[in-house]
Protein backbone atom coordinates (compact mmCIF):
# COMPACT_ATOMS: atom_id res chain seq x y z
CA UNK A 1 0.00 0.00 0.00
CA UNK A 2 0.98 3.68 -0.80
CA UNK A 3 2.08 5.54 2.71
CA UNK A 4 0.84 9.02 3.79
CA UNK A 5 3.37 11.33 4.70
CA UNK A 6 4.49 11.18 8.46
CA UNK A 7 3.55 14.00 10.20
CA UNK A 8 5.86 16.51 11.63
CA UNK A 9 3.98 16.97 15.03
CA UNK A 10 5.30 13.61 15.53
CA UNK A 11 8.89 14.75 15.37
CA UNK A 12 10.56 15.85 18.74
CA UNK A 13 13.97 17.83 19.07
CA UNK A 14 16.50 17.26 21.31
CA UNK A 15 16.28 18.68 24.77
CA UNK A 16 19.99 19.67 26.15
CA UNK A 17 18.35 20.69 29.08
CA UNK A 18 20.71 23.91 29.79
CA UNK A 19 23.48 22.26 29.57
CA UNK A 20 24.94 22.99 25.75
CA UNK A 21 27.80 20.67 24.94
CA UNK A 22 29.50 19.69 21.48
CA UNK A 23 27.78 16.59 21.30
CA UNK A 24 24.17 18.22 21.46
CA UNK A 25 25.55 21.61 19.29
CA UNK A 26 26.07 18.88 16.65
CA UNK A 27 22.90 16.94 16.97
CA UNK A 28 20.98 20.69 16.72
CA UNK A 29 22.75 21.88 13.98
CA UNK A 30 22.07 18.40 11.99
CA UNK A 31 18.07 18.83 13.04
CA UNK A 32 18.36 22.07 11.56
CA UNK A 33 19.48 21.46 8.51
CA UNK A 34 16.79 18.31 7.83
CA UNK A 35 14.53 20.85 9.15
CA UNK A 36 15.47 23.16 6.37
CA UNK A 37 15.26 20.44 3.84
CA UNK A 38 11.84 19.00 5.22
CA UNK A 39 10.61 23.01 5.29
CA UNK A 40 11.42 23.90 1.40
CA UNK A 41 9.94 19.95 -0.01
CA UNK A 42 6.62 21.50 1.66
CA UNK A 43 7.27 25.12 -0.06
CA UNK A 44 8.17 23.70 -3.33
CA UNK A 45 5.70 20.39 -3.37
CA UNK A 46 2.16 20.87 -2.60
CA UNK A 47 1.49 17.55 -3.10
CA UNK A 48 3.22 15.25 -0.64
CA UNK A 49 5.02 13.16 -3.88
CA UNK A 50 8.20 11.79 -2.55
CA UNK A 51 10.09 10.12 -5.32
CA UNK A 52 13.09 7.87 -5.44
CA UNK A 53 15.24 9.34 -8.52
CA UNK A 54 15.49 5.66 -10.18
CA UNK A 55 16.53 6.80 -13.25
CA UNK A 56 19.65 8.60 -11.47
CA UNK A 57 20.66 6.74 -9.46
CA UNK A 58 21.24 3.73 -12.19
CA UNK A 59 22.92 5.80 -14.44
CA UNK A 60 25.39 6.64 -11.55
CA UNK A 61 26.01 3.08 -10.47
CA UNK A 62 26.25 1.89 -14.10
CA UNK A 63 29.28 4.31 -14.74
CA UNK A 64 30.95 3.08 -11.13
CA UNK A 65 30.79 -0.44 -12.14
CA UNK A 66 32.86 0.25 -15.14
CA UNK A 67 35.12 3.00 -14.24
CA UNK A 68 36.03 5.23 -10.66
CA UNK A 69 37.25 8.58 -9.95
CA UNK A 70 40.81 9.01 -8.35
CA UNK A 71 38.61 9.82 -5.26
CA UNK A 72 37.93 5.99 -4.93
CA UNK A 73 41.98 4.68 -4.58
CA UNK A 74 41.42 5.09 -0.91
CA UNK A 75 39.51 1.81 -1.75
CA UNK A 76 42.04 0.01 -3.46
CA UNK A 77 41.81 -2.74 -0.97
CA UNK A 78 38.07 -2.60 -1.08
CA UNK A 79 37.24 -3.29 -4.58
CA UNK A 80 35.32 -6.51 -4.23
CA UNK A 81 32.86 -4.47 -2.02
CA UNK A 82 33.00 -2.29 -4.64
CA UNK A 83 31.17 -4.73 -6.83
CA UNK A 84 29.27 -5.65 -4.31
CA UNK A 85 27.43 -2.16 -3.30
CA UNK A 86 27.22 -1.70 -6.71
CA UNK A 87 25.81 -5.06 -7.96
CA UNK A 88 23.01 -5.08 -4.92
CA UNK A 89 22.23 -1.41 -5.51
CA UNK A 90 21.35 -2.45 -9.33
CA UNK A 91 19.16 -5.70 -8.12
CA UNK A 92 17.30 -3.61 -5.72
CA UNK A 93 16.21 -1.11 -8.55
CA UNK A 94 15.32 -4.57 -10.47
CA UNK A 95 17.81 -3.27 -13.03
CA UNK A 96 19.51 -5.99 -14.81
CA UNK A 97 23.13 -6.65 -14.91
CA UNK A 98 24.53 -7.05 -18.68
CA UNK A 99 26.03 -10.74 -19.00
CA UNK A 100 29.30 -8.88 -20.74
CA UNK A 101 29.45 -7.08 -17.33
CA UNK A 102 28.41 -9.73 -15.44
CA UNK A 103 31.19 -11.75 -16.83
CA UNK A 104 34.03 -9.15 -16.56
CA UNK A 105 32.90 -8.66 -12.59
CA UNK A 106 33.17 -12.95 -12.37
CA UNK A 107 36.89 -12.58 -14.14
CA UNK A 108 37.84 -9.87 -11.83
CA UNK A 109 36.92 -11.48 -8.39
CA UNK A 110 38.43 -15.06 -9.76
CA UNK A 111 41.48 -12.80 -10.15
CA UNK A 112 40.92 -11.37 -6.28
CA UNK A 113 40.91 -15.22 -4.93
CA UNK A 114 43.55 -16.19 -2.79
CA UNK A 115 45.44 -19.05 -3.28
CA UNK A 116 45.29 -19.63 0.20
CA UNK A 117 41.47 -19.68 0.24
CA UNK A 118 39.26 -16.64 0.21
CA UNK A 119 39.51 -13.33 -1.87
CA UNK A 120 41.85 -10.35 -0.99
CA UNK A 121 40.94 -6.67 -1.57
CA UNK A 122 42.06 -6.88 -5.21
CA UNK A 123 44.17 -8.93 -7.08
CA UNK A 124 47.61 -10.44 -5.78
CA UNK A 125 46.31 -8.82 -2.23
CA UNK A 126 46.12 -10.83 1.12
CA UNK A 127 43.03 -12.63 1.89
CA UNK A 128 40.59 -10.75 4.41
CA UNK A 129 37.55 -11.70 5.49
CA UNK A 130 35.24 -8.64 4.74
CA UNK A 131 36.40 -8.72 0.86
CA UNK A 132 35.68 -12.40 0.96
CA UNK A 133 32.23 -11.70 1.99
CA UNK A 134 31.82 -9.25 -0.59
CA UNK A 135 32.92 -11.24 -2.79
CA UNK A 136 30.70 -14.29 -1.91
CA UNK A 137 27.86 -12.06 -2.28
CA UNK A 138 28.45 -10.49 -5.74
CA UNK A 139 28.80 -14.07 -7.22
CA UNK A 140 25.74 -14.64 -5.59
CA UNK A 141 23.87 -11.94 -6.52
CA UNK A 142 24.94 -12.37 -10.22
CA UNK A 143 23.76 -16.48 -9.83
CA UNK A 144 25.03 -18.13 -12.76
CA UNK A 145 27.19 -20.99 -13.02
CA UNK A 146 29.89 -19.02 -14.13
CA UNK A 147 30.25 -17.04 -10.99
CA UNK A 148 29.17 -19.97 -8.60
CA UNK A 149 32.72 -21.79 -10.34
CA UNK A 150 34.83 -18.81 -9.18
CA UNK A 151 34.65 -19.74 -5.73
CA UNK A 152 36.99 -22.34 -4.50
CA UNK A 153 34.68 -24.11 -1.41
CA UNK A 154 37.85 -26.05 -0.51
CA UNK A 155 40.22 -23.24 -0.10
CA UNK A 156 37.78 -20.67 1.60
CA UNK A 157 37.06 -23.63 4.29
CA UNK A 158 40.63 -24.16 4.97
CA UNK A 159 40.90 -20.70 5.03
CA UNK A 160 37.85 -19.95 7.96
CA UNK A 161 39.63 -22.44 9.75
CA UNK A 162 42.91 -20.85 9.59
CA UNK A 163 41.50 -17.67 11.35
CA UNK A 164 39.18 -19.74 14.03
CA UNK A 165 40.34 -18.86 17.49
CA UNK A 166 40.17 -21.54 20.56
CA UNK A 167 37.60 -18.99 22.14
CA UNK A 168 35.07 -19.59 19.76
CA UNK A 169 35.70 -15.88 17.32
CA UNK A 170 37.66 -15.64 14.32
CA UNK A 171 40.54 -13.21 12.87
CA UNK A 172 39.41 -11.08 10.01
CA UNK A 173 42.52 -12.13 8.56
CA UNK A 174 45.88 -14.17 9.62
CA UNK A 175 47.61 -12.23 11.84
CA UNK A 176 44.87 -9.85 12.16
CA UNK A 177 41.63 -8.35 14.58
CA UNK A 178 39.23 -10.35 16.17
CA UNK A 179 35.62 -8.79 16.30
CA UNK A 180 31.87 -9.47 15.38
CA UNK A 181 31.89 -8.71 11.61
CA UNK A 182 34.48 -12.14 11.69
CA UNK A 183 31.61 -14.22 12.82
CA UNK A 184 29.35 -13.06 10.41
CA UNK A 185 31.07 -12.82 7.62
CA UNK A 186 32.67 -16.31 8.38
CA UNK A 187 29.30 -18.06 9.42
CA UNK A 188 27.54 -15.69 5.97
CA UNK A 189 29.73 -17.20 3.19
CA UNK A 190 29.74 -20.89 4.70
CA UNK A 191 26.02 -21.09 4.91
CA UNK A 192 25.32 -19.79 1.32
CA UNK A 193 28.46 -21.76 -0.35
CA UNK A 194 27.17 -25.19 2.10
CA UNK A 195 30.90 -25.46 4.01
CA UNK A 196 29.25 -25.35 7.81
CA UNK A 197 30.80 -27.99 9.58
CA UNK A 198 29.89 -28.21 13.34
CA UNK A 199 33.83 -27.99 14.28
CA UNK A 200 34.14 -24.45 12.04
CA UNK A 201 31.46 -23.09 14.26
CA UNK A 202 32.31 -24.67 17.82
CA UNK A 203 31.54 -21.86 20.50
CA UNK A 204 31.23 -19.52 17.92
CA UNK A 205 27.18 -18.71 19.50
CA UNK A 206 28.81 -18.23 22.64
CA UNK A 207 31.40 -15.86 21.56
CA UNK A 208 28.78 -13.51 19.99
CA UNK A 209 26.52 -14.01 23.05
CA UNK A 210 29.42 -12.09 25.46
CA UNK A 211 29.71 -9.27 23.37
CA UNK A 212 26.27 -8.12 24.12
CA UNK A 213 26.87 -5.25 26.97
CA UNK A 214 24.50 -3.63 29.29
CA UNK A 215 23.07 -1.62 26.79
CA UNK A 216 20.89 -4.42 25.11
CA UNK A 217 23.31 -3.87 21.41
CA UNK A 218 26.20 -5.93 20.85
CA UNK A 219 29.71 -4.08 20.67
CA UNK A 220 32.77 -5.60 18.55
CA UNK A 221 34.34 -7.97 21.44
CA UNK A 222 32.80 -8.22 24.72
CA UNK A 223 32.97 -5.10 27.21
CA UNK A 224 32.69 -2.87 24.20
CA UNK A 225 30.25 -0.02 23.37
CA UNK A 226 27.30 -1.29 21.51
CA UNK A 227 27.45 -0.13 17.75
CA UNK A 228 24.80 -0.98 14.80
CA UNK A 229 26.77 -2.44 12.38
CA UNK A 230 28.34 -4.90 15.20
CA UNK A 231 24.89 -5.33 16.73
CA UNK A 232 24.12 -7.06 13.18
CA UNK A 233 26.90 -8.62 12.61
CA UNK A 234 26.24 -10.63 15.66
CA UNK A 235 22.65 -11.16 15.38
CA UNK A 236 22.34 -12.02 11.90
CA UNK A 237 25.71 -14.29 12.40
CA UNK A 238 23.22 -15.68 15.45
CA UNK A 239 20.36 -16.19 13.44
CA UNK A 240 22.19 -18.58 10.52
CA UNK A 241 23.65 -20.17 13.57
CA UNK A 242 20.35 -21.01 14.81
CA UNK A 243 21.31 -19.27 18.28
CA UNK A 244 19.47 -16.14 18.51
CA UNK A 245 18.12 -17.48 22.16
CA UNK A 246 21.55 -16.51 23.57
CA UNK A 247 20.54 -12.87 23.45
CA UNK A 248 18.71 -10.79 25.74
CA UNK A 249 16.03 -10.17 23.20
CA UNK A 250 14.12 -7.66 25.09
CA UNK A 251 17.41 -5.44 25.63
CA UNK A 252 18.33 -5.88 22.07
CA UNK A 253 15.06 -4.48 21.10
CA UNK A 254 14.84 -1.43 23.94
CA UNK A 255 18.35 -0.72 22.56
CA UNK A 256 17.63 -0.87 18.42
CA UNK A 257 14.55 1.01 18.56
CA UNK A 258 16.10 3.42 20.84
CA UNK A 259 18.59 4.32 17.63
CA UNK A 260 15.50 5.50 15.20
CA UNK A 261 15.84 9.85 15.87
CA UNK A 262 12.91 11.17 16.82
CA UNK A 263 13.31 14.21 14.80
CA UNK A 264 15.18 13.14 11.68
CA UNK A 265 13.48 9.47 11.22
CA UNK A 266 16.52 7.63 10.45
CA UNK A 267 18.86 5.78 12.48
CA UNK A 268 22.38 6.54 14.64
CA UNK A 269 25.09 3.80 15.13
CA UNK A 270 25.41 4.29 18.71
CA UNK A 271 24.05 6.54 22.00
CA UNK A 272 24.76 10.04 21.67
CA UNK A 273 25.97 9.71 17.78
CA UNK A 274 24.65 11.72 14.67
CA UNK A 275 21.87 10.24 12.20
CA UNK A 276 23.69 8.75 9.20
CA UNK A 277 21.76 6.83 6.44
CA UNK A 278 24.15 3.71 5.98
CA UNK A 279 22.25 2.32 9.51
CA UNK A 280 18.80 2.73 7.57
CA UNK A 281 19.82 -0.90 7.23
CA UNK A 282 22.41 -2.14 10.01
CA UNK A 283 20.19 -0.88 12.24
CA UNK A 284 16.51 -1.31 10.71
CA UNK A 285 17.44 -4.73 9.67
CA UNK A 286 18.02 -5.91 13.15
CA UNK A 287 14.59 -5.80 13.58
CA UNK A 288 13.04 -8.06 10.98
CA UNK A 289 15.76 -10.46 12.56
CA UNK A 290 14.22 -9.38 16.31
CA UNK A 291 10.56 -9.96 14.73
CA UNK A 292 11.46 -13.83 13.46
CA UNK A 293 13.02 -14.79 16.51
CA UNK A 294 10.29 -13.03 19.16
CA UNK A 295 7.71 -14.58 16.55
CA UNK A 296 9.68 -18.16 17.45
CA UNK A 297 8.95 -17.34 21.23
CA UNK A 298 4.87 -16.78 20.66
CA UNK A 299 5.59 -13.19 21.31
CA UNK A 300 1.43 -12.20 21.27
CA UNK A 301 1.92 -8.68 21.01
CA UNK A 302 3.95 -8.95 17.32
CA UNK A 303 2.33 -7.06 14.71
CA UNK A 304 1.31 -9.22 11.64
CA UNK A 305 1.75 -6.06 9.55
CA UNK A 306 4.49 -3.93 10.42
CA UNK A 307 8.10 -3.68 11.69
CA UNK A 308 8.76 -2.28 15.28
CA UNK A 309 10.08 0.60 13.76
CA UNK A 310 8.63 3.70 12.47
CA UNK A 311 8.89 2.62 8.34
CA UNK A 312 7.71 5.65 6.99
CA UNK A 313 9.76 8.30 8.95
CA UNK A 314 12.45 6.04 7.78
CA UNK A 315 11.97 6.52 4.10
CA UNK A 316 10.63 10.09 4.74
CA UNK A 317 14.28 11.05 5.51
CA UNK A 318 15.91 8.46 3.03
CA UNK A 319 13.91 9.91 0.09
CA UNK A 320 14.21 13.92 1.30
CA UNK A 321 17.81 13.73 2.82
CA UNK A 322 20.04 11.17 1.34
CA UNK A 323 19.26 11.50 -1.96
CA UNK A 324 22.02 13.51 -4.65
CA UNK A 325 20.00 15.36 -7.28
CA UNK A 326 22.66 14.17 -9.57
CA UNK A 327 22.32 10.79 -8.72
CA UNK A 328 23.37 8.43 -5.42
CA UNK A 329 22.43 8.15 -1.80
CA UNK A 330 24.66 9.57 1.21
CA UNK A 331 24.53 9.99 5.01
CA UNK A 332 23.12 13.42 5.77
CA UNK A 333 22.51 16.29 4.00
CA UNK A 334 26.03 18.52 3.21
CA UNK A 335 27.72 14.95 2.81
CA UNK A 336 28.78 13.41 -0.50
CA UNK A 337 27.36 10.76 -2.35
CA UNK A 338 29.03 6.88 -2.45
CA UNK A 339 28.46 3.97 -3.61
CA UNK A 340 28.96 2.05 0.31
CA UNK A 341 25.88 4.70 1.37
CA UNK A 342 23.88 3.90 -1.69
CA UNK A 343 23.91 0.58 -1.19
CA UNK A 344 22.39 0.48 2.61
CA UNK A 345 20.49 3.96 2.07
CA UNK A 346 18.44 1.67 -0.42
CA UNK A 347 18.87 -1.84 1.59
CA UNK A 348 17.14 0.12 4.33
CA UNK A 349 14.28 1.68 2.15
CA UNK A 350 13.79 -1.40 0.91
CA UNK A 351 13.96 -2.73 4.64
CA UNK A 352 11.15 -0.06 5.32
CA UNK A 353 8.94 -1.16 2.19
CA UNK A 354 8.58 -4.83 2.55
CA UNK A 355 6.92 -6.82 5.83
CA UNK A 356 6.95 -10.25 5.82
CA UNK A 357 7.01 -12.54 3.17
CA UNK A 358 4.81 -15.02 1.41
CA UNK A 359 1.22 -15.00 2.86
CA UNK A 360 2.04 -12.02 5.15
CA UNK A 361 3.92 -9.92 2.95
CA UNK A 362 2.95 -6.35 3.59
CA UNK A 363 4.03 -3.00 1.25
CA UNK A 364 4.17 -0.14 3.30
CA UNK A 365 5.83 2.54 0.79
CA UNK A 366 5.83 6.16 1.05
CA UNK A 367 5.22 8.30 -2.24
CA UNK A 368 4.77 7.55 -5.71
CA UNK A 369 4.21 2.96 -6.45
CA UNK A 370 7.46 3.69 -8.33
CA UNK A 371 9.47 4.13 -5.35
CA UNK A 372 8.64 0.51 -4.48
CA UNK A 373 12.14 -1.95 -4.67
CA UNK A 374 12.78 -5.26 -4.56
CA UNK A 375 12.79 -6.90 -1.20
CA UNK A 376 16.27 -7.83 0.24
CA UNK A 377 17.12 -10.83 2.53
CA UNK A 378 17.59 -9.29 5.80
CA UNK A 379 20.42 -12.29 7.06
CA UNK A 380 22.71 -12.05 4.07
CA UNK A 381 21.52 -8.39 2.16
CA UNK A 382 21.01 -9.54 -1.34
CA UNK A 383 17.30 -10.53 -2.93
CA UNK A 384 15.72 -13.69 -0.92
CA UNK A 385 15.51 -15.34 -4.82
CA UNK A 386 19.64 -15.01 -5.27
CA UNK A 387 19.87 -16.84 -1.03
CA UNK A 388 17.82 -19.59 -2.24
CA UNK A 389 19.38 -20.14 -5.42
CA UNK A 390 22.66 -19.69 -4.47
CA UNK A 391 22.07 -22.43 -1.56
CA UNK A 392 20.72 -24.75 -3.48
CA UNK A 393 23.29 -24.46 -6.26
CA UNK A 394 26.22 -25.34 -3.33
CA UNK A 395 23.56 -28.06 -1.51
CA UNK A 396 24.41 -30.07 -4.82
CA UNK A 397 28.11 -30.64 -3.73
CA UNK A 398 29.27 -32.41 -0.30
CA UNK A 399 31.12 -30.32 2.46
CA UNK A 400 34.53 -30.55 1.64
CA UNK A 401 36.62 -32.93 3.63
CA UNK A 402 39.94 -31.59 4.92
CA UNK A 403 42.79 -33.06 7.30
CA UNK A 404 42.53 -30.73 10.13
CA UNK A 405 45.51 -31.50 11.73
CA UNK A 406 47.46 -30.13 8.66
CA UNK A 407 44.80 -27.42 8.54
CA UNK A 408 45.49 -26.09 11.85
CA UNK A 409 49.27 -26.22 11.16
Amino acid sequence: MAGAAPGSGGRRRLRDDGLRTCTSAEQSKVEDIVQEVYDAYKTNHHSSQYVLQREKHFHYLKRGLRQLTEAYECLDASRPWLCYWILHSLELLDEPIPESVASDVCQFLRRCQSPQGGFGGGPGQHPHLAPTYAAVNALCIIGTEEAFSVIDRKKLLEYLYSLKQPDGSFLMHVGGEVDVRSAYCAASVASLTNIMTPALFAGTAEWIARCQNWEGGIGGVPGMEAHGGYTFCGVAALVILKQEHLLNLRSLLHWVTGRQMRFEGGFQGRCNKLVDGCYSFWQAGLLPLLHRALHARGDPALSMAHWMFDQLALQEYILLCCQCPAGGLLDKPGKSRDFYHTCYCLSGLAIAQHFGSGDLHNEVVLGIPENCLQATHPVYNIAPEKVARAVMHFLQYPVPSLDLASTAE
